[in-house]
């Protein structure tokens, strides 16, 4: 099995949560994870709405490649009498 230099396992993981507890200190530290948190929300928020944009765009070009209908109306012809 290949290393990568890059890989975060959970050895990594639990050295990393132990630095920053020493670090931050216990008090800090849920803070910390509310603001990632709520960086993380924001962010899913933000390219939701970039996603559906552009399902909307491509809506707008299936219309726009459809022929349009034009309806044809019949009017009947009324003779005027002169009296």
């Amino acid at each position: 099995m290949p290393v990568t230099l890059m890989a975060v396992g959970p050895t990594s993981m639990i050295v990393i949560a132990v630095v920053a507890l020493i670090i931050f200190g216990p008090k800090k530290l849920p803070q910390f994870g509310r603001a990632m948190g709520s960086t993380l929300r924001e962010f899913k928020d933000a390219t939701k709405g970039l996603a559906t944009d552009d399902d909307d765009d491509e809506d707008d070009n299936d219309r726009k490649k459809q022929p349009k209908k034009i309806e044809t109306v019949e009017v009947e012809k009324v003779e005027e009498t002169k009296a």
